[in-house]
């Protein structure tokens, strides 16, 4: 007897393996509409501007300002107008996000390896800032890099004529300050949860300390430091508020330049276009960053203790 001479015949199992299919069919359904509502949600409040914008920035500036319907690429043959801006932009928001990243991950790890006491209080005191205005402790920094802060007692040691307030230097000192707490703890977390077992086991093989850093706490940590890298590197490409108070209208970044366009001059077309073009520079830069990550870090490092 077999299934072809008798094709009603039920063969072990099939039922069994029809029931499993059959749940997995609804828990697949059910788990597509549990995401259809943050679906609709990332839809409506990412892609839709997205798309608004990019229909602006191939528009024309009406006669009082906003968008005229319409089709040029003056907007984007334009950009050049803007050449400081994006420069700036290009020089210091990666810089900050380097300082950053050189501030934050000593300080990650004295918390998370080398701290067994009040680490609570140490991880308070690092989030201790945001409890003030983001804005308050920019204006904070005019006083201190200003003429009676940091240059007079640089000039009380013999350096004269330290100018430090509405300069790159001004600017770059506002974003580590701002944005190194938002470094810090993505690397705190990967370190905290470092198998401690595994820098033993290096130690009795007979590595030094810094090896066992560079073989398995640094490629362990990677994803803490992309995570760090990624959310101050995005957030600086934006960044309006440190250059407009810091750099004192002399230090322009594309968030400043976008600021002015749609608010001031209302040139709601050519802002577009800065928007657009800043966006495809950042997914560029940032693929090919996660690209290199996925080929060079992330593990422990190969080849013998």
């Amino acid at each position: 007897m077999n299934a072809a001479t008798h094709p009603h015949t039920v063969l072990p199992g099939t039922a069994l393996s029809t029931e499993v299919r059959r749940r997995r069919s609804l828990g697949r359904r059910i788990t597509l509409l549990m995401l259809l509502p943050s679906t609709l949600w990332f839809l409506l409040l990412l892609l839709m501007p997205l798309v608004i914008i990019l229909v602006f920035s191939f528009g024309e500036r009406s006669t009082v300002g906003g968008y005229a319907g319409g089709f040029t690429l003056a907007n984007y043959l334009n950009l050049g107008s803007r050449a400081a801006a994006f420069g700036n932009t290009l020089m210091l928001a990666p810089l900050g996000t380097l300082v950053c990243l050189v501030a934050a991950y000593p300080l990650a790890y004295f918390l998370a390896v080398k701290v067994t006491k009040n680490r609570s209080l140490l991880l308070t005191l690092v989030i201790v800032p945001f409890w003030t205005s983001f804005l308050i402790r920019t204006y904070a920094w005019i006083f201190i890099l200003s003429g009676k802060g940091i240059p007079a007692l640089l000039a009380s040691l013999g350096l004269e004529d330290v100018r430090l307030i509405n300069t790159p230097w001004a600017v770059l000192i506002g974003i580590v300050y701002g944005y190194l707490p938002l470094m810090v703890f993505p690397i705190y977390v990967s370190l905290e949860k470092l198998d401690k077992r595994l820098l033993e086991a290096s130690s009795d093989l007979g590595a030094s300390a810094f090896e066992s850093f560079r073989r398995i706490t640094l490629p362990l940590s990677a994803p803490g430091i992309i995570t760090g890298v990624m959310l101050v590197f995005i957030l600086l490409m934006g960044e309006f508020l440190i250059p407009a108070i810091l750099g004192g209208g002399k230090v322009f970044f594309v968030g400043n330049a976008l600021v002015d366009l749609f608010l001031q001059s209302r040139n709601w077309p050519f802002g577009s276009a800065l928007a657009m073009t800043l966006v495809v520079m950042m997914m560029l830069i940032i693929g090919l960053y996660l690209k290199l990550v996925a080929r060079y870090g992330g593990r422990p490092a190969d080849g013998g203790l």
